[in-house]
């Protein structure tokens, strides 16, 4: 009878240590996922306002110093309070929005912030692109070029001069051949699995294969260069439907300026000299322009002493060949190849002591002015959020942390006075809220180069979105305004108009001394790689009688705004007359 006793008293208290260590354990694990959760716990991102911020003469108070914004914030505030009952019964007077489609609910800014650490956490300390093995390295069969080898890329200037093309996802050796096939360049080389370059010279000496190791980020087992490492070919045809950009344009009739020789370090004299001919001979030489006066043919760059924006009447360009020529005239031609003298980019070499924001509402051109500025100051910009579509398309300073200060600027959108003061200096980009409203509208539906489908200008998203965004754009200026501690204020018009005056101004701002002949190269490569395509809508004006009431009075607001702060007001443009 004892024995059995004793079995399963030992039985029980194996049991019950059983018992204790599974309690131990999930104490332990729901200790650590509370813990967790409290590392994540972050402020809110960019937000549209609320109804009361949508209101033109709260605005102004706000922006005026009558108002705290925490005041408008306040639910408890009455409307009567601050604009009194016959303001409200105006078609300012709207009731506080449902909650929104997708697209509107897509600025969740914890979902953001929780995304923006995973990356962080996976990417912060990358251990470099995947090598192939010993074995592995072998050129692409797939593509049409010829394989020449391995070269290295380690000097202070390029191996391959011509033009430089990112994809940091999804490179290809047939990619990179045709995108240097387009623009008429006889060599593509491949550098760190996911860069591309191309040109139309070698240099004679080349490294060993096996140091071309790195594997193509869109096509596994292929090799892509690798460290300093270039993997080239020699374009030999160009793929189906790439022949589109291998065209040579028209910029203009010229005056030759004083010492050609100086001006034009390359010249072709033949008989009956073409247009074609000039061109080809150019983009061989590696130069973006082509100039043909009589039988000459000249090739450079754009310069102080020969810009693209002294333009004559063509008519002066259209004579016989020898009175051409004793004219002192000149036609240019815009050749396929890219002018490569601003392309190069780096992160700062010491943290910035200054920190600066490039602010702007959301469609004002922001991703357009940070690629102007990059390529005017050598320099990456930064960013507040994560946007994977232009860290892949060469915007490298997304993956960095935007408090880094490794990066020239930080692009933001937010608003708000705990916002605005983090940064010691802004640059304020402000765009036209009507084309602003529009481009954002087109970026939510179909991305940074779509435009948005007919259905989504003709559903319930279009005036809810107007609704909710005017206002912040009228409050995205106000509170810059207000709590910017030093402000450059730019107008996208002005840069689109006269991009080297007012780019050179903003170069000056973030205090970077840059060439003239930088400043030429950007206006040469300004357009980038964030040009819509695609169907634009049927309806050039979606804005209703209404909203434009209501954009209107924004408009007016920010236009006293800037003048009561000792800036020049909004463009004319800006309000439908």
């Amino acid at each position: 009878m004892a024995k059995p006793f004793f079995r399963l008293q030992k039985f029980l208290r194996r049991t019950q240590f059983l018992l204790f260590f599974l309690t131990a354990a999930y104490l332990m694990t729901g200790s650590l996922l509370l813990l967790q959760r409290a590392r994540v716990g972050l402020p809110p991102g960019p937000r549209a306002p609320g109804p009361l911020q949508a209101l033109p003469v709260a605005a102004v108070a706000l922006g005026v110093g009558l108002l705290d914004s925490r005041t408008l914030h306040d639910a408890r505030v009455s409307p009567e309070l601050l604009l009194g009952v016959d303001v409200l019964r105006g078609p300012l007077a709207r009731p506080r929005p449902r909650p929104g489609p997708r697209w509107l609910r897509s600025r969740n800014s914890e979902l953001r912030q929780l995304r923006r650490r995973w990356f962080h956490h996976f990417m912060g300390d990358p251990p470099g692109p995947p090598a192939l093995s010993p074995e592995a390295p072998q050129p692409a069969t797939s593509s049409r070029g010829t394989y020449v080898g391995c070269f290295s890329d380690d000097g202070q200037e390029r191996t391959l001069k011509g033009a430089v093309f990112f994809d940091l996802r999804k490179m290809t050796v047939a990619h990179c051949q045709d995108a240097c096939a387009e623009r008429s360049y006889i060599y593509a080389g491949l550098e760190a699995g996911a860069e591309c370059y191309c040109g139309n010279r070698l240099p004679a000496m080349s490294v060993g294969p096996e140091e071309c190791n790195h594997e193509c980020k869109g096509e596994k087992s292929s090799v892509c260069g690798g460290v300093g490492r270039l993997s080239v070919y020699r374009v030999e045809e160009l793929q189906p439907g790439s022949r589109k950009r291998r065209t040579v344009t028209y910029r203009g009739c010229f005056r030759l300026p004083e010492n050609i020789t100086h001006a034009f370090p390359n010249s072709l004299v033949q008989a009956n000299v073409t247009v074609e001919t000039c061109s080809g001979f150019c983009s061989q030489k590696e130069f973006p322009l082509a100039i043909l006066r009589g039988w000459e043919c000249y090739c450079a760059y754009s310069t102080p002493q020969f810009n693209l924006r002294d333009a004559v009447d063509s008519s002066l360009c259209g004579q016989e060949s020898e009175a051409q020529r004793l004219a002192e005239y000149c036609e240019v031609y815009q050749t396929p190849v890219q002018d490569t003298r601003c392309t190069d980019r780096r992160f700062l070499p010491t943290k910035s002591k200054v920190f600066v924001a490039l602010s702007s509402f959301p469609g004002a051109g922001n991703t357009w002015a940070r690629h102007l500025i990059e390529h005017a100051t050598g320099f990456y910009t930064g960013s507040y959020y994560f946007d994977g579509t232009l860290y892949n398309k060469g915007f490298k300073g997304e993956k960095d942390h935007w408090r880094s200060r490794r990066t020239i600027c930080v692009k933001t959108h937010e608003s708000g006075r705990r916002e605005i003061e983090m940064f010691d200096s802004a640059i304020l980009l402000i765009r036209n809220p009507y084309r602003s409203l529009v481009a954002e509208f087109n970026r939510k539906c179909a991305g940074h180069l779509g435009y948005a489908a007919d259905r989504n200008w003709k559903s319930k998203e279009w005036p809810d979105f107007v609704n909710s965004y005017a206002s912040w754009w009228s409050s995205h200026v106000l509170d810059w305004l207000k709590y910017g501690k030093r402000l450059l204020v730019v107008h996208y018009e002005e840069l689109r108009r006269s991009l080297v005056p007012t780019l050179r101004e903003m170069v000056a701002f973030l205090n970077v001394s840059v060439s003239e002949e930088r400043l030429l190269c950007v206006e040469n490569n300004k357009e980038g790689s964030f040009r819509r395509r695609g169907r634009r809508p049927h309806d050039p004006e979606p804005f209703t009688p209404e909203m434009k009431d209501l954009i209107n009075g924004y408009i007016r607001t920010v236009d006293q705004a800037l003048r009561d702060h000792n800036w020049a007001g909004l463009p004319r443009e800006y309000v439908p007359r």
